[in-house]
This record gives structure tokens, C-alpha cells and sequence, in this order.
């Protein structure tokens, strides 16, 4: 039976829990690939930077622009349950920053290095420690991933994005690729445009990795299926704002936030 709104509901109303601390925002980059929100705690005056992919068609004029650092934590939280795709990321990305303090299973998660000896881009990390269990196993990608095809040749997989080129194939193949898969790699860029919860339930008899700098790193995961979290740790607020700054991508992984990842 396909889940009801409180299923889709309760996966914005945890991440709002965990993050609800008080605080207020510090910095706001609304980059074109990236997005990071800077907090500071009220009470230790720490700061904390999360992440969230950017919106893909975010309009021309955004009532709040200039006006963001003025607000709380708290004040934004309540775009996570909004459909306004600008306002969704910003709220994941104050989340994320809130999670990430004194988060023990972002310690206990282990930093990716495989890929570095063989010069296989940052970004690719998480296939890089996943590729050896994936050979003979059917792969499914929910988003692109530039320089996928470096893994062509050990193991095969099937990229689902919502704005399709070349081979992928379009968000509506979710429906009749997720059931039959072995494993399922899911972008948490996917809480920004709500598909999220639904993608879950297509993978419920899949091993799941949620994967990306916008996933908040919660081992309540568990309870919607999610087997691994590979999400990013921010290691160099002060590179990672200059990244976003000036239009950069796959540059924040190598320099800024590298890869980690836990089994829950």
C-alpha cells in the first residue's frame, strides 16, 4: 500500500526537530550549484556551516534577499513543510548546519580516501568505496553525477534525473526501476523538491545509500529504509563560502567538505 501524507510529513518534521536550536543565521550563499548557511549558537557563540544543492530555476527576484542574517534559526525551519523549492533549501541548509553540532554519528562516520590514489574525482568518492560490492548487482542512480561513467566498466547502473541527458532516464522511471533494484544510491538534493519520501518507499527492498551534502546526518534514516549515509563534513567554511561564491561544483568536495560515510 502506497504510504500516506504522514509518512511524506514525518521525514520534514524530524529534521525540523533535531535542528530547532536556538541560533540565528550568519552567512547566506545562494550559489549556482551549491547552496551553505552559516549559524551561530546563542548560548557558545559556535558556528556551524551546512549545504544544500541549489534550486535549479530559482526566480529572478527573491522577496527576502539581504534580509536572511536578521533571521533565527527558528524563523526559517518553517520553510521545510513550504513548496517554495529557493526557501526549502535554505531551510535544509540551516538544518544540516544545526545537525552537524556535536553530531556523534558524523565522528563515528569514516572519511572517504579510496579514490585518491586513483585520481578518481572527489565528487565520485561514495561509488569509489561502494564499486567493489556493486559488480553483477542491478545499480540504480537517482540524480547525475558528472563523471559517472568512470564506472562504466565495473559495474553497470541506471541514472533516473529529473532533467534527463544522453542514456538517463526520467523521474517517472523511478516507479519501475526502484522495486527491482539490489542497491539504490539516492541524492538528498531530493528533500529540496519533496520526491524524497517516495523514492524510499520505491526502494524499500533495496540496499539504500542517501548520499550528498544535503542530507542531514540523522540515524533515524533507519526507520525509512536508508542503509548508509554518505553525506559531507564542512571542514573549510572560509573555502567553501569562496567555491560557492565564484560558481563552483564538484571543487567543494576536494577542497571544503569532503565525503564521509557510516552504515547504519
Amino acid at each position: 500500500m502506497t504510504p500516506g501524507p504522514e509518512y511524506y510529513n514525518r521525514i520534514y518534521q524530524l529534521i525540523e526537530a533535531r535542528s530547532n536550536v536556538p541560533a540565528h543565521l550568519t552567512d547566506v550563499m545562494l550559489g549556482l550549484a551549491w547552496s551553505s548557511v552559516q549559524i551561530s549558537c546563542h548560548e557558545s557563540g559556535r558556528l556551524s556551516t551546512g549545504m544544500c544543492f541549489s534550486p535549479l530555476h530559482p526566480p529572478r527576484n527573491l522577496p527576502w534577499s539581504g534580509h536572511l542574517t536578521e533571521k533565527s534559526l527558528a524563523d526559517i525551519l518553517g520553510w521545510l513543510h513550504g513548496w517554495d523549492n529557493s526557501e526549502l533549501v535554505i531551510a535544509l541548509a540551516a538544518a544540516n548546519a544545526a545537525i552537524a553540532l556535536d553530531n556523534s554519528l558524523l565522528t563515528q562516520a569514516e572519511k572517504i580516501t579510496c579514490h585518491k590514489p586513483c585520481d578518481i574525482p572527489a565528487n565520485l568518492a561514495v561509488f569509489a568505496h561502494f564499486a567493489p560490492q556493486l559488480q553483477d548487482a542491478k545499480v540504480a542512480i537517482i540524480g547525475r553525477y558528472p563523471g559517472i561513467e568512470y564506472f562504466d566498466k565495473q559495474f553497470s547502473y541506471t541514472c533516473i534525473e529529473r532533467n534527463p541527458k544522453g542514456s538517463d532516464l526520467p523521474d517517472t522511471a523511478a516507479n519501475y526501476i526502484l522495486p527491482a533494484a539490489d542497491w539504490v544510491f539516492i541524492t538528498a538534493s531530493s528533500l529540496a523538491n519533496k520526491s524524497l519520501p517516495q523514492l524510499l518507499w520505491l526502494s524499500r527492498n533495496a540496499t539504500v545509500v542517501l548520499m550528498g551534502p544535503s542530507m542531514p546526518w540523522l540515524a533515524e534514516w533507519g526507520d525509512f529504509g536508508v542503509d548508509y549515509l554518505a553525506g559531507v563534513s564542512v571542514e573549510d567554511h572560509a573555502q567553501l563560502h569562496k567555491i560557492i561564491a565564484q560558481g563552483g561544483g564538484t571543487r567543494v568536495f576536494e577542497q571544503a567538505a569532503p565525503y564521509r560515510v557510516v552504515q547504519l
